[in-house]
C-alpha cells in the first residue's frame, strides 16, 4: 500500500434518508480477488455444479470480510465478475444467473428470508455475508430478468426471451438487499444485455452518506458516471475486471486521475489475473489514496486495502482558480507522429535539461515547461491527440501527456514503459474543449503521485509537479469529450 493525497465529487437514488456529517469518518475496504475460474466457461453447467464453483470464490470473500470486520470495516467492494469469472457464451452462464429483485420494489432479507425466493443462493450468503459481519457489502454478479423489463415494456427481447445483466448488488449491514445496478457499458461481454435505459442507482448509509454505482467500463463515458456526478453524488463504488494499458490507462492511473479531476471518493476491487493483467485496486478519496498495483515478480494473490476516510461534504466547485503556468504563446516545436494506445498523437521530443515545449493537435494545444533532473539518456516527448479513439471502444477524447519513450527512437514513443529514472519539475498545461480533465502523474513501477496543484480557468487545465519522487513514465491530462461521442 502507498500514501498520497489527491482531490474528488459523488449522488443518486436509494434506501434510507441518513446522511453523515462532513466532519466524520468511515472505514471502507475494497478487495482484489484472483477469481477461480471455470477451466471450460464455454460449456454448460448444471445449476450444482455452477453453485459449487462460485461457492470456491465466495469462500474467499467470506475470509477478506471477516478479515475487512476486524479491522472495523464499514463497507466492503468485492471486483467485477469475482464470483462467477468470465468468458462464458450466453447459454452457458445460464446456470449461474439469479434473478435479482428490484429493491426499489421489493424489501427483502436473503439471509432471515431464505425461502422466499427461489434459486437464490448466491444472494442468501452475500446477505448473510453482511449480516454476519456487519458491513455494507457491494458485489458483482450475473442476474437474469423477465423480458421485457416492468421498466421499458416496449423495448425488443432477446431471441432467448429473458434479459441477462451484469449486476451489482448491495446488501445492508442486516442483511437487507437494498441496491441493484446492471452495468449500462460492456465491454465484449457476450453472456450479457446492455440495458435498455441506463440505470442511475444509489445507496444510503448511516456512516457516510450516499455511495453511487458503476462497474468497470462505465467510468469512461457519460451514463450512467457523469449522471450520477451532476447529481451531487461524492462518493462511487466500483467494481471492475480492468485489463492495464500504459502509457494512459494503467487503473491505478486513471483511477486516481478520475478521483482526482471529478472531486470524488472510489471505491475501486479490480480482478488480479497476470495473464490478463489485471491488477490495480484502491481507495481514493479527495486527500488520500491508499491502493495496491501488483508488480511482474509478486505471487499471484488477493489484495485486501482497508483505510479510514473522510465522509465527503457538501458538492466541491468542478471549477479551478487559474494558476499562471505557461502564459506565453509559444512557437510549436518539431512535431511527429506515432500511435499510442493506438491513436495518432503528435509528439514533440524534448531532450534538454530545462526549457519549453508545445504541440497541437487540431483545436487542442499542449504545453510543457520543465526542469529535468537524472537519466538524461531516457527520450521524452511530449504528446497531443484530439479525436475519436475507436479500438476496443468508441469514446471521444483530448489528451496532454508527457510520456517516457521506449527507446532512444522518435517511433518508441507511445510504447509501454514501466520503468524510469529521469525526474522533473514540471508545469503542463492544455485548452480543452471540456471541462472533464482528469489530471494523473505515474512513476517508476507503478507508484502514483501527488500533483502539486491542478487548475483550470476557461478550458485552460494546468497540473503543477515537483520534488518527485521516482523517475516519471506518463504526466497526463486526461480530457473526455463526452458529447463527441457519437459523432
Amino acid at each position: 500500500m502507498y500514501l498520497l493525497y489527491l482531490t474528488l465529487l459523488a449522488s443518486v437514488r436509494g434506501f434510507g434518508q441518513t446522511h453523515a456529517t462532513s466532519d466524520s469518518t468511515y472505514v471502507a475496504a475494497v478487495y482484489e480477488h484472483r477469481v477461480i475460474l471455470n477451466p471450460t466457461p464455454h460449456i454448460s453447467l448444471s445449476r450444482l455444479d455452477a453453485l459449487q464453483h462460485m461457492r470456491q470464490n465466495l469462500a474467499v470473500y467470506e475470509e477478506q470480510a471477516a478479515l475487512a470486520a476486524k479491522q472495523g470495516a464499514q463497507i466492503m467492494v468485492f471486483p467485477e465478475d469475482g464470483i462467477h469469472g468470465f468468458n462464458f457464451t450466453r447459454s452457458s452462464i445460464s446456470a449461474y444467473l439469479e434473478n435479482v429483485p428490484d429493491p426499489q420494489e421489493v424489501m427483502w432479507n436473503p439471509c432471515t428470508e431464505p425461502g422466499r425466493f427461489n434459486h437464490t443462493e448466491i444472494q442468501q450468503q452475500l446477505s448473510c455475508m453482511a449480516r454476519h459481519h456487519n458491513l455494507y457489502v457491494v458485489a458483482n454478479m450475473a442476474d437474469v430478468q423477465p423480458c421485457p423489463l416492468k421498466t421499458d415494456p416496449t423495448s425488443s427481447c432477446p431471441a432467448d426471451g429473458r434479459w441477462q445483466f451484469n449486476t451489482n448488488v448491495v446488501f445492508r449491514s442486516d442483511g437487507l438487499l437494498v441496491a441493484r445496478y446492471h452495468k449500462y457499458n460492456l465491454y465484449f461481454e457476450n453472456a450479457f444485455d446492455k440495458p435498455p435505459q441506463p440505470e442511475i442507482v444509489t445507496f444510503d448509509t448511516p456512516f457516510a452518506g450516499r455511495f453511487g454505482l458503476i462497474t468497470c467500463f462505465d467510468i469512461l463515458f457519460y451514463e450512467p458516471t457523469i449522471n450520477l456526478l451532476e447529481m451531487g453524488v461524492r462518493q462511487l463504488v466500483f467494481p471492475t475486471a480492468w485489463m492495464n494499458q500504459l502509457p494512459l490507462l494503467d487503473i491505478i492511473q486513471f483511477q486516481r486521475a478520475f478521483s482526482l479531476g471529478a472531486d470524488v471518493t472510489l471505491l475501486a476491487a479490480n480482478i488480479r489475473s497476470d495473464s490478463l493483467i489485471m491488477t490495480g485496486s484502491g481507495i481514493y478519496t479527495p486527500l488520500a489514496a491508499t491502493y495496491h498495483h501488483a508488480q511482474s515478480q509478486d505471487p499471484e494473490e488477493g489484495r485486501l486495502l482497508v483505510a479510514r476516510i473522510p465522509v465527503l461534504g457538501t458538492v466541491a466547485d468542478l471549477g479551478y482558480s487559474h494558476l499562471d503556468g505557461c502564459p506565453a504563446p509559444l512557437p510549436s516545436s518539431s512535431t511527429f507522429t506515432s500511435t499510442m494506445m493506438y491513436d495518432p498523437f503528435r509528439f514533440a521530443l524534448f531532450n534538454h535539461t530545462q526549457g519549453e515545449v508545445k504541440v497541437c493537435d487540431g483545436d487542442l494545444c499542449c504545453r510543457l515547461k520543465f526542469e529535468r533532473f537524472q537519466g538524461n539518456d531516457e527520450l521524452y516527448a511530449l504528446g497531443a491527440f484530439a479525436g475519436t479513439h475507436t479500438i476496443n471502444g468508441r469514446y471521444a477524447v483530448q489528451v496532454c501527456a508527457v510520456v517516457r519513450c521506449a527507446g532512444s527512437e522518435p517511433t518508441s514513443c507511445g510504447q509501454i514503459v514501466e520503468e524510469a529514472e529521469t525526474k522533473f519539475d514540471f508545469v503542463l498545461e492544455g485548452e480543452f474543449k471540456t471541462r472533464h480533465v482528469y489530471p494523473s502523474v505515474l512513476v517508476s513501477r507503478y507508484v502514483l503521485e501527488q500533483p502539486k496543484r491542478v487548475e483550470k480557468s476557461d478550458g485552460r487545465v494546468t497540473m503543477t509537479h515537483s520534488n518527485m519522487a521516482g523517475g516519471l513514465v506518463t504526466a497526463c491530462l486526461y480530457g473526455r469529450v463526452y458529447h463527441l461521442d457519437d459523432q
